[in-house]
């Protein structure tokens, strides 16, 4: 079965920047899991995936728009220090959780204080070339509740 819209698609990734060091990797016994044609993944990752099968294994290098889109000069917030889902002392560079009221959003700070952390708010690889090695482990037909969803659901669970 090939990769197309409303398919479920589960795969291995390890994901390198421009100078070849890995910058994450899936587990694993935890392949990643998404619901193609509904921006689940990085739209140049997603675009490369159309057409594949299960067993399928390639690399891919996405340009910054391709990928997690170009830096932003001015994406700089200062935020209240409860908004904060990160425990522990706040080092500027340092990628921390915080919540908003689209759910948790990773940032990086750039000056903690006592009661407010400033921070770029640009995706952490936002700006960078990336590579992908992908291997694709299934796809599947979506349910009607995933495509309702408009997410993959891990297996007998739904997960949001």
């Amino acid at each position: 079965m090939n990769i197309e819209k409303d398919r479920v698609v589960s795969f291995h990734y390890v994901l390198r920047d421009a100078e070849g060091a890995e910058v994450e990797r899936s587990g694993p016994d935890e392949p990643m899991l998404y619901l193609h044609g509904h921006e689940g993944i990085v739209p140049g990752l997603e675009a490369a995936m159309s057409g594949r099968a299960a067993g399928d294994r390639f690399t891919v290098t996405l340009s910054a728009e391709e990928g997690y889109g170009p830096r932003h000069a001015d994406a700089l917030q200062r935020i209240p220090m409860k908004a904060v889902m990160t425990r522990g002392k706040l080092k500027p560079g340092q990628v921390i959780a915080v919540n908003t009221e689209h759910g948790p959003r990773q940032v990086t700070v750039v000056k903690a204080g006592k009661f407010v952390v400033d921070v770029d708010v640009n995706h952490p690889l936002a700006g960078r070339a990336l590579s992908f090695e992908v291997e694709i482990v299934d796809v599947r037909e979506a349910s009607a509740e995933e495509k309702a969803h408009r997410h993959a659901h891990g297996p007998g669970h739904h997960h949001h």
